[in-house]
């Protein structure tokens, strides 16, 4: 992105701090309020990004972005056998993600931890599989959080994004820029403490490169074998890519 998108306008702090204090701010309200801004349907979408990483039947999964833990509690009830790494900035994300992975009974499978997605804690060539859920656009530098994720994947393994995008065509574009640009805001200032996470969480969605841009640059970073699928008529897209 030729311009960086940060949720307080008025603050001189990093992209990187500001976006930790976001969704610190807003952790207790994000599950509820991401259903109804999503009317459910990014459960569907995980699930195609979860039986990707399955077919590849990896021992060693690493959550970027994991948030609440959605993503890496769906990918560990599908493939029992993996040990699953939940990485995220918001300590209190993760608090709310701990509290629902106990209460499955998922602890000695997933493991919550506080980290940069651009400097991952593990060594090189350690993760058969990574997983990043609307996380990618959050990035301070996309390149070197792209760059750290090649580093830490193995030789032949999977990375899977999936990211929100930008339908292109009749009345689909129309309703997408209405929902994001006016329910989404308004949702956030009506329910959340934050209204202006939610403003956030809209302009970086509209400003994020997609689809055959976003390929590009994950070929430019290292990665292989790049696809992209468009789901719900294009208000997010999957891409797949190997290193």
């Amino acid at each position: 992105m030729s311009k960086i998108i940060k949720p307080y306008k008025d603050s001189d702090a990093t992209k990187k701090t500001q976006v930790a204090t976001m969704f610190d701010t807003i952790s207790k309200d994000y599950d509820g309020l991401n259903r109804v801004i999503t009317f459910g349907i990014d459960v569907k979408w995980r699930k195609k990004v979860v039986a990707m990483v399955k077919a590849t039947q990896p021992k060693t999964i690493l959550d970027i972005a994991t948030g609440t833990g959605d993503l890496a509690i769906m990918q560990s009830q599908a493939m029992p056998e993996a040990n699953i790494i939940g990485l995220d900035i918001s300590s209190g994300m993760l608090e709310i993600g701990a509290q629902k992975i106990k209460e499955l009974g998922l602890e000695s499978s997933i493991e919550m931890v506080l980290g940069d997605s651009e400097n991952i804690p593990y060594p090189d060539n350690h993760f058969d599989a990574i997983t990043v859920s609307y996380g990618v656009r959050n990035f301070e530098d996309l390149d070197k959080g792209l760059q750290e994720i090649y580093r830490v994947l193995k030789p032949g393994g999977i990375f899977v994004v999936l990211e929100t995008s930008v339908p292109t065509k009749f009345p689909f574009k129309q309703g997408y820029l209405l929902h994001s640009k006016v329910v989404l805001p308004l949702v956030g200032r009506l329910f959340s403490k934050d209204d202006k996470a939610y403003r956030y969480l809209s302009d970086s969605a509209n400003s994020f490169p997609y689809g055959k841009e976003f390929n590009l640059i994950l070929n430019k970073n290292g990665f292989s074998k790049v696809k992209d699928l468009i789901v719900t008529f294009g208000v997010s897209t999957i891409y797949k890519a190997h290193k």
